[in-house]
C-alpha cells in the first residue's frame, strides 16, 4: 500500500493537469543506483504494461511495477513547503539505510547496486 498525504496529492493533481497528454498517472518506481543502491523514481507516465500494480489513492492513479512494489510496500510520500522552496518528501518503512540526500536507500534483504557518482 503506498499513502499519499493530502498536501502530496493536491500537489500531483495540480502537476498533472498540466500535463498536455491526457490520461497520466503517477508511476512509482526504483532504480538501481545511487549512494544507497536504490534510487526513487517517480513521475507522469500514460504507457501502462502487465507488469504493473494500479491503485487509487486519494483520487490519483498511482501505477507500480510489480518488481518496485517488494521495496515501496508502506511508501509514504509528503509535499512541505519551507519558505521559498518545497518539495515531496518519501518515508519508506522498509529503508534500512539511506543516503544523505536521501534519494536512495537500501533494505535489509536487498542492497541493490549503489553507483560510484556522489548525490
Amino acid at each position: 500500500m503506498i499513502t499519499i498525504s493530502d498536501a502530496a496529492a493536491e500537489q500531483l493533481k495540480t502537476m498533472r493537469d498540466t500535463q498536455e497528454v491526457p490520461d497520466m498517472f503517477l508511476r512509482l518506481g526504483v532504480n538501481a543506483g545511487g549512494c544507497s543502491g536504490y534510487s526513487y523514481a517517480m513521475g507522469f507516465d500514460d504507457v501502462e504494461s502487465d507488469k504493473d500494480v494500479y491503485m487509487d489513492v486519494k483520487g490519483l492513479k498511482v501505477v507500480v511495477e510489480k518488481d518496485s512494489l517488494r521495496l515501496l510496500d508502506g511508501l509514504e510520500i509528503d509535499f512541505e513547503e519551507s519558505g521559498m522552496t518545497g518539495g515531496f518528501t518519501i518515508n519508506n518503512p522498509n529503508a534500512t539505510a539511506t543516503c544523505g540526500c536521501g534519494h536512495s536507500f537500501r533494505t535489509a534483504t536487498d542492497a541493490g547496486k549503489p553507483s560510484e557518482e556522489p548525490c
